[in-house]
């Protein structure tokens, strides 16, 4: 224990990452000590460092460079930017891990870090970072460094910006009119350096990165968040519309005709894509909603990999695998040549490709995908005891049913549809998400039918 580091108990470390309310969770204190710590735990001489646009991410960012070189590491600090820039700056400097500073698309008031180790491998409970946080509490992270860390600011993308024009053929798009609402989120310094370099007619709303989030916290998986993006989308006469959280590993897609598209369908679209370009490989996808990526990946060649949900699970396996992509229906889509990484960025490219290439729009692209397999998209339910609720369900169903998964919660398959529920990793919540063959209606009614078996009724 270090005499000049009481011992703390903090509650801000998470599952996958570090996030939780400033200053009650999270403050400068216990940033100077994770950086302290990070340093220690992976032996490391170079740390990347990146924040988003919340109020407090500057002086988080400033307390946590300061541990890590007060441990005696050289800091890279990539200034505002989204968190795939820390992987990709990760990997591209050959550093010995990542800190984004961001809290995502948690409300204002919060603040957060997503940690990653070299070749930007994630650092998540079982991989590190418990250890740090056994560190941060107690203060077990040394003395000051005798050679302290010095820092490089690096705010440069243009090399990340050139790696993802290398996803797309730039003679083969068109000059599509595009509507993108970063949500006052990071996004917009990443949109303004891509934007000159393709022939996009551009309509961008929101793009001035702010904490205050004027316009709302940018997160469009909200139903209550995406108006503003569809009302600009049909005064322009858009093509396509696009949002991103706040931190923009995550990008959510608009058709022409300002209709929100689940996350679901982008997999199996992107799956059918990268496998033209990668023929036979290996694809990876959440439990939650399966049957069309399943469909579309077999329809064009390749292997669906069934995986637990959660970027940490994702990204091993892809490794393992060496599958060329993974997706989740929450809308984090991973690349084998993004460091198996999750990107907000390379999804909206590939799509404009494929729009451009095959002369589609983009609803005649999923038209028929979500005509065949309907789904609730993911319904949330508060309840006291997340595992005698999984149990009760289980029970219900477990004797008509031959077919039960259990990778993640509860995963049951009838002939004419199938649903998966599972706990939340951070509140007393289940998850819910139905789909079916061709039958919207019978999606309808078996949401129903378990939200009574949920309520008690």
């Amino acid at each position: 224990m270090n005499p000049d580091y009481p011992v703390i108990q903090t509650r801000c470390f998470k599952a996958y990452d570090i996030r939780g309310q400033v200053p009650n969770d999270l403050d400068a204190d216990i940033a100077y000590r994770i950086g302290r710590s990070i340093v220690v735990e992976l032996g490391a001489k170079n740390i990347v460092v990146g924040r988003d646009m919340r109020l407090e991410s500057p002086s988080l960012a400033q307390a946590l460079m300061k541990g890590i070189q007060d441990a005696g590491a050289d800091v890279i600090d990539i200034g505002l930017c989204g968190t795939e820039e820390v992987y990709f700056a990760t990997s591209h400097y050959a550093a010995d891990g990542g800190v984004m500073v961001t809290a995502s698309h948690n409300p204002k008031g919060y603040n957060g870090m997503k940690l990653v180790q070299r070749e930007s491998r994630p650092i998540s409970g079982d991989t590190g970072l418990d250890a740090i946080r056994q560190r941060v509490d107690a203060g077990d992270f040394g003395d000051v460094a005798v050679q302290v860390g010095s820092v490089k600011y690096s705010p440069d993308k243009t090399a990340y910006i050139q790696h993802l024009l290398g996803y797309v053929e730039g003679a083969e798009l068109r000059p599509l009119k595009i509507l993108a609402d970063p949500g006052n989120g990071a996004v917009g310094p990443a949109l303004e350096a891509i934007k000159s370099q393709l022939p996009f007619d551009w309509v961008i709303i929101n793009a001035e990165p702010d904490g205050n989030f004027p316009n709302g916290v940018p997160n469009p998986l909200l139903p209550e968040n995406r108006s503003i993006t569809q009302e600009a989308l049909l005064q322009h006469g858009c093509d396509l519309g696009l949002a991103w959280d706040g931190d923009f590993d995550r990008c959510f897609f608009f058709d022409e005709k300002g209709r929100f598209v689940e996350g679901y369908y982008l997999v199996g679209l992107l799956a059918e894509m990268l496998l033209k370009q990668h023929p036979g490989s290996k694809i990876i996808h959440d439990p939650r909603l399966t049957w069309n990526t399943i469909d579309q990946v077999q329809l064009a060649g390749g292997t669906p990999v069934l995986c637990k949900t959660g970027h940490a699970f994702i990204k091993e396996r892809m490794r393992k695998e060496d599958a060329v992509y993974g997706g989740e229906m929450s809308a984090h889509h991973y690349f084998r040549d993004f460091a198996y990484c999750d990107s907000g960025m390379i999804p909206w490219l590939l799509v404009t490709a494929l729009m451009s290439v095959s002369g589609k729009s983009f609803s005649q692209l999923v038209d028929e995908r979500m005509a065949a397999y309907p789904c609730s998209g993911e319904i949330n339910y508060k309840v006291e005891d997340v595992k005698t609720v999984l149990n009760k369900v289980l029970e219900h169903y477990s004797p008509i049913c031959s077919n039960i998964d259990k990778t993640d919660g509860i995963s049951l398959e009838f002939a004419e549809w199938r649903f998966n529920l599972r706990g939340s990793n951070t509140e007393p919540l289940l998850r819910l998400n139905v789909e079916s063959r061709r039958d919207p209606q019978l999606v309808a009614a078996k949401v129903k039918e378990i939200e009574g078996l949920l309520s008690g009724k």
